[in-house]
């Protein structure tokens, strides 16, 4: 099923239809900042299996967690002083963090590091959708193995048999996130996305350029 919604504000009764299907265990498409996203409830087991079905995609595989804004995020990882500076400065944005897990994780999407992998997006859709449900969604990118993400809504609802609905909120972009690393010294950028990530990176001398004037 597909449902337009407005990009910029969503209408409450459309965001409530998609929240009572995640509440009800189901999978759902919507827009982010930067490409359109599968998604679930966090605390539904069932809506995570069947989510890695829906996609074809292997259980190793991380999931990320949208959260609406950064209050939430201290529940899931563990945040100190320096991390808080940086997410407050990034986020909302076109990045993925990946931080220390706390033990709210659960355990079918914890990885062997246990990390997780955490993300505010800069749109009012998704935002409203994480704000509704209470907690965090569990998502990922409306792509198969290896390919492009998917732009047309309409193509992700054919394409990904079992969604209960698509949000369409207009095409959506190709470049996924940029996937930053915040539990090493210095920070790994592990996928070069959406946002500028020459402020993570390590200068020809190996000085992290966070260093070289940046203020987290």
């Amino acid at each position: 099923m597909l449902i337009s919604i407005m990009a910029e504000h969503p209408e409450p009764r459309k965001i409530a239809r998609a929240v009572d299907a995640l509440m009800s265990g189901e999978v759902i498409g919507y827009p982010t900042d930067t490409v359109y996203g599968l998604g679930c409830d966090l605390t539904n087991k069932k809506a995570v299996d069947r989510l890695y079905q829906i996609k074809g995609m292997d259980k190793s595989q991380q999931l990320a967690f949208i959260c609406p804004d950064l209050s939430e995020i201290a529940r899931y990882a563990i945040v100190e002083n320096q991390v808080y500076r940086v997410l407050r400065r990034f986020l909302p944005g076109p990045y993925c963090f990946i931080l220390e897990a706390t033990r709210e994780v659960p355990r079918i999407i914890q990885t062997k590091r246990k990390t997780v992998g955490i993300r505010v997006p800069d749109h009012a859709v998704v935002q409203a959708l994480a704000r509704g449900l209470g907690r965090p969604i569990i998502s990922t990118t409306a792509a198969r193995h290896g390919g492009e993400p998917f732009v047309d809504p309409a193509e992700i609802r054919d394409e990904f048999h079992g969604l209960a609905l698509v949000l369409d909120a207009g095409a959506g972009g190709v470049v996924p996130t940029s996937v930053i690393d915040l539990t090493t010294t210095p920070p790994e950028v592990v996928r070069e996305g959406a946002g500028p990530v020459e402020e993570f990176k390590l200068t020809d001398d190996g000085v992290p350029m966070s260093r070289r004037g940046v203020r987290f």
